[in-house]
């Protein structure tokens, strides 16, 4: 993981070394990552309810309905703000971010103020994994083998979610999933020299037991 404020390329601070081919490169789709990573739906419900709340208790207490729709005022605009503000962040995460994918590796660039790069080599994934959605987009992670991990802190929301001690890096909402998780199976798979497991859509398509043994650092 580096740090950067030069681009050689987009997603990339460096240009590819010859013969490396480049297979893949995307960004996030923001709403969908509003959705599945920053929760705005559960929130907006939360809220709705928190108003209903305040309300229902004013009605109940004998206000008027004029005074005891406006009781829940302060929960109206506290949701507001906290909705809006998350969709920003969403929306910036979005935009920062580029990943890409090679016939030798995966990289993550993410980062709104400050750009930063997780450079994933092959030799050091062991699996991929895929969850799409009906809307198409959906998360291509990334299991990295044994000893090598990236901070989740760090990483989020391009990581798989709940996943602390293993952190799995991940090509968070993105359009096509499908397609772009056959795509990152298929050159998991070739660059191993292993046949694809089929289909490649939930658990682990895709295993290199020749990635087992790797214990090369994850940097460029």
């Amino acid at each position: 993981m580096d740090e950067h404020e030069f681009e050689a390329s987009p997603g990339l601070p460096e240009p590819l070394p010859e013969g490396e081919r480049l297979l893949w490169q995307g960004s996030p789709d923001w709403k969908s990552l509003a959705r599945r990573a920053y929760h705005l739906p559960e929130l907006a419900g939360y809220f709705a309810v928190l108003w209903a709340w305040y309300v229902g208790t004013a009605w109940y207490d004998g206000a008027p309905l004029g005074a005891a729709i406006a009781a829940g005022f302060v929960p109206l605009a506290m949701g507001a703000v906290c909705l809006g503000f998350l969709a920003w962040a969403a929306r910036a995460a979005a935009r920062g971010a580029v990943y890409t994918v090679t016939d030798r590796r995966v990289v993550l660039r993410h980062g709104v103020a400050l750009p930063m790069c997780v450079n994933l080599p092959f030799a050091l994934v062991e699996g991929a994994s895929l969850k799409a959605w009906a809307d198409g987009s959906g998360d291509v992670a990334l299991q990295l083998v044994r000893g090598q991990r990236v901070g989740y802190l760090v990483s989020w929301p391009h990581v798989r979610p709940w996943r602390f001690t293993r952190t799995e890096p991940a090509l968070r909402c993105i359009p096509d999933a499908e397609r772009v998780g056959r795509l990152v199976a298929q050159a998991l798979a070739d660059y191993h020299g292993l046949p694809l497991r089929a289909p490649a859509t939930v658990a682990t398509p895709v295993v290199a037991d020749a990635a087992r043994g790797a214990r090369t650092p994850a940097r460029a």
